[in-house]
């Protein structure tokens, strides 16, 4: 089971600053060339809570700052407390690569925290060493859930849809919009109807959910509560280091897009169509012609592989002017399209290890544009373009304990940081 907590959220107060201008996208995702960007934008940008104004400072960093920072905010006023706990209830509302409106709601909610071996959260990619250990200072110092852990769960048949939806009605208080420099809009809105909270509480205690983003904040939590622990602190489920900070989203819904992480290998030679046929028997070969600039390619590739949805199933471009689609004659069934293209392909065919593609021999692009710009600006010699994961791959795949290749899906659109905050502990 999940456990999910309504919780006494610290939020900017949006009389005194413009939401557009302070919340950031995850730490993780912040180039360093644009961190300067973030911190000019607004003296409150929520990116003094995640990074240094310089990446080279990073490493010598204690974060000490935080605490005071976070002091100096609430006494002006610019971070106010709530004085009830509720579910904050996030709406996203964004345009897709072909022109659709789609929208996600979802909600922050306190996590309590279980080990991995529990099944209740679950990830699908492994962690660094060296994020853990700077999250873990910055987690310190603070004492706060600055930004947020995100999970996926399974509402297949929508049971929480309506609920959420209330917190923008009658049930619930709107507290403001944003829109980020992705043009993604934002409505954030607190639910505190408890016939609603009780509902997704017991909702979310059937089942587990899988992290989306934020496994190393997730085993960050863990570890301070195992050091928390250590020094003595109470094993009480009530006390604040046994949760985290977490938003939810159903992994069913339109709006929550698990998107394909194409391949581009740099700098083997593009097989010859003996070498691909030899090197990859039990697959049918056919070749298309591809017209027009890399954009309309990529459509192209796209829309081959929209008619092999589910199956084994990948598009070759090695720039040109061919686009060359390979379907296994064997069904996909359980296996992963990721873990097939890796093992297949990128290992039998261009003989690229595991290490290799670790290594840096193999570029992941997150839109079937940039890998055909990469092979026609000479930055990689051929593109294999993939179809995106299905839900339900997710799920069995780490409900089975395993975990997904690298860079096997790219979850759309990202959660911000600076919606909302927990504080380790709560105003009386």
């Amino acid at each position: 089971m999940t456990v999910v907590r309504p919780f006494h959220a610290l939020r900017y107060d949006l009389k005194r600053v413009e939401l557009s201008k302070v919340i950031v996208p995850p730490y993780d995702v912040v180039a360093d060339d644009e961190r300067s960007v973030f911190f000019e934008r607004d003296p409150h940008n929520a990116i003094r809570f995640e990074l240094t104004r310089d990446a080279s400072e990073e490493a010598g960093t204690d974060y000490a700052h935080l605490s005071e920072l976070l002091d100096e905010w609430r006494k002006a006023g610019v971070l106010i407390q709530d004085p009830g706990p509720g579910y904050y209830v996030m709406r996203q509302r964004f345009h897709t690569q072909d022109g659709k409106v789609l929208e996600r709601v979802g909600f922050y909610a306190e996590l309590g925290l279980a080990e991995y071996s529990e099944k209740q959260v679950m990830p699908h990619e492994r962690t660094l060493a060296g994020p853990k250990a700077d999250r873990l200072k910055l987690l310190q110092a603070a004492e706060a859930n600055l930004s947020s852990v995100f999970l996926l769960y399974e509402d297949s048949e929508d049971v929480l849809g309506d609920i959420l939806l209330s917190a923008f009605g009658s049930n619930g208080e709107l507290l403001g919009s944003a829109t980020d420099d992705g043009g993604v809009e934002y409505e954030l809105a607190r639910l505190t109807d408890s016939e609603s909270l009780a509902a997704i509480e017991s909702f979310l205690a059937q089942g587990s959910c899988v992290i989306a983003d934020g496994h190393h904040r997730y085993e960050t939590a863990l570890e301070y509560r195992r050091l928390k622990r250590a020094e003595g602190e109470s094993t009480s489920d009530e006390i604040p280091c046994d949760s985290t900070l977490a938003y939810f989203a159903n992994a069913y819904a339109p709006g929550s897009l698990l998107l394909p992480i194409h391949r581009v290998v740099l700098n083997k030679a593009v097989p010859s169509t003996e070498e691909w046929e030899a090197r990859l028997p039990g697959w049918t070969r056919s070749e298309i012609t591809a017209e027009g600039d890399a954009s309309e390619v990529a459509a192209s590739a796209m829309d081959l592989l929209a008619d092999h949805e589910g199956a084994a199933a990948f598009v070759a471009d090695a720039g040109d002017g061919l686009l060359q689609l390979f379907v296994r004659s064997e069904p996909l069934g359980d296996s992963l399209l990721v873990r097939l293209v890796e093992e297949e392909v990128l290992n039998r065919v261009f003989g690229l290890s595991t290490d290799d593609i670790r290594g840096g021999e193999v570029h992941f692009p997150k839109s079937a544009q940039r890998a055909a710009l990469d092979v026609r600006q000479g930055k990689g010699n051929v593109a294999l373009y993939l179809n995106p994961l299905r839900p339900e791959d997710v799920f069995r795949v780490t409900r089975e304990g395993e975990v997904m290749p690298q860079k096997s899906t790219f979850f759309y659109p990202k959660i911000p940081t600076g919606m909302v905050f927990r504080l380790h502990e709560v105003d009386d």
